[in-house]
């Protein structure tokens, strides 16, 4: 009788090489509902082998409690630990004290808040060699934004469900309906430009049955956006009289990126407005679209902003910061793809030479200010990125 024979066994090989730190600190000083992640996009990076910290109460803005985090996998830190990890996502503008903590070498996700950015946090960033890139800066294969369309796309939903309940408050509002009912006018919407948040605008308000036209003196851009939208919105040039008429008989105006000559109402077309008309300035730089209107930051809004005792005039900003769950549920989306591609290209540095569309988003990069209008506030000499990933 035959011996039994012993047979070889596999066995998984583990190498030294760590898992990439991802980390979420929360918003700090500064008022900032929105988030990046929900607890399933972050298990969705677990599960690919990266290691998220976040610090202890950062997604309490998105209803997310922290146990909802650690059933995904996610390790909930101090705040310092959450800053210095490989890769830090970080929404807000981030203060001198916050930079300074970060690691050296290590990769910002971040808005360009060109407004608010901090000339010493941008000097600070270059002496700790951080690569920053500027989410709505990143661009795919074709071209598109995919963090700046989702977020215009939200801002633009969001500023017509709000609007439609400001209009409908019997108290500090009108108390009317968005869309007519049999025998009843519906309200009017105008929206000046017709970009990615303009026709989410306008396809919300066409959905609740309000009368819509679209203003823009790009034309090719207009027919697009008449395209998508069909025969329920008014699409027109921007005429100085039938852009004049249409302020006087909107019940809503959302203004959107758009030509300088039209980008702006001032305060005599104001003038000319219904009482009680509500604003959004869902613009790149909120508040200049209505520069004589009282403004009402969405971000740090209370009930109490909108209690006068009458229709007034009032532009609100900061659309998409009102549904910051919404917002974290479509950047998580978006953020695991991005960073598939980080991985798969092994690296920053790699994934910034071979895709176009990261390497323009870099605002700062080993040392360096690679981006013009971000060294002009740091008072830096901007340099060609490409000049040092040739050599590199």
């Amino acid at each position: 009788m035959n011996a039994p024979i012993p047979l070889e066994e596999l066995l998984s090989a583990k190498t030294g090489k760590r898992s990439v730190v991802i980390g979420l600190p929360a918003a700090g000083g500064v008022v900032e509902h929105r988030f990046p992640l929900t607890p399933e996009g972050a298990g969705m990076l677990v599960a690919r082998g990266f290691c998220v910290k976040m610090e202890k109460g950062a997604a309490e803005y998105i209803h997310y409690s922290d146990a909802a985090y650690t059933r995904c996998g996610v390790e909930i830190v101090e705040r310092a630990e959450a800053l210095a990890a490989d890769i830090v996502v970080y929404l807000p503008p981030m203060d001198v004290a916050d930079a300074r903590r970060l690691k050296k070498g290590s990769l910002l996700l971040s808005f360009i808040h060109n407004r608010e950015t901090d000339r010493e946090t941008v000097r600070t960033l270059v002496d700790r060699h951080v690569i920053a890139l500027a989410l709505e800066l990143i661009c795919d294969e074709a071209g598109h934004r995919p963090f700046a369309d989702i977020l215009h796309e939200i801002d633009g939903r969001a500023a017509i469900a709000i609007a439609s309940s400001l209009l409908a408050d019997a108290v500090h509002g009108k108390g009317i309906l968005l869309g007519g009912v049999a025998g009843v006018v519906p309200c009017e919407v105008m929206v000046i430009g017709s970009d990615m948040a303009a026709v989410a605008a306008a396809k919300g308000a066409i959905g609740m049955g309000a009368i819509v036209r679209i203003f823009d003196d790009n034309i090719y851009r207009m027919r697009e956006a008449a395209a998508m939208l069909g025969p329920g919105a008014i699409c027109s040039s921007l005429h100085p009289r039938v852009f004049e008429n249409g302020l006087r008989s909107a019940d809503i105006v959302v203004a959107t990126d758009t030509a300088p000559r039209c980008g702006v109402v001032g305060a005599d077309l104001v003038g000319t407005m219904k009482r009680g008309v509500i604003c959004f300035d869902l613009t790149s730089a909120p508040g200049s679209a209505f520069p004589s209107l009282p403004l009402v930051d969405l971000d740090l809004a209370s009930p109490s902003d909108n209690s006068v005792t009458e229709p007034t005039r009032l532009c609100y900003i900061n659309a998409g910061n009102a549904v910051p769950r919404t917002v974290a549920m479509a950047l998580s989306n978006t953020f695991v793809t991005m960073l598939d591609d980080l991985t798969v290209c092994d690296g920053v540095a790699n994934a910034l030479k071979l895709k176009d569309g990261l390497r323009k988003a870099a605002y700062t990069f080993l040392g360096k200010c690679v981006n013009p209008a971000v060294a002009r506030i740091a008072g830096l000499r901007s340099v060609d990125i490409n000049l040092f990933l040739q050599f590199s």
